[in-house]
């Protein structure tokens, strides 16, 4: 998990969690998808704190957000992928 700047559960996730405190706007942030053990990068476009959530996806406005597989609501505006979800 060395290198690794946002956890994501399952491969469905619409959102992953930063684990690192340098997520500032314009860093290529490298993610772990633990379900399927794969790597995948996303530049993130504006600072987004530690144990906040990324937008892996462009999230629309009312559409489910979700976090290690689970439903944790809706969006109320629209996200843009890579902006901070909260």
């Amino acid at each position: 998990m060395s290198g690794t700047d946002f956890l994501v559960h399952a491969a469905s996730d619409t959102v992953g969690v930063v684990v690192v405190e340098d997520a500032v706007s314009g860093k290529e942030l490298t993610g772990w998808i633990m379900e399927t053990d794969e790597t995948i990068t996303i530049r993130a476009m504006e600072g987004i704190p530690l144990g906040h959530k990324v937008a892996l996806r462009e999230i629309e406005k009312g559409d489910t957000i979700v976090k290690y597989g689970h439903d944790i609501g809706k969006a109320v505006a629209d996200i843009p992928r890579g902006h901070h979800a909260h």
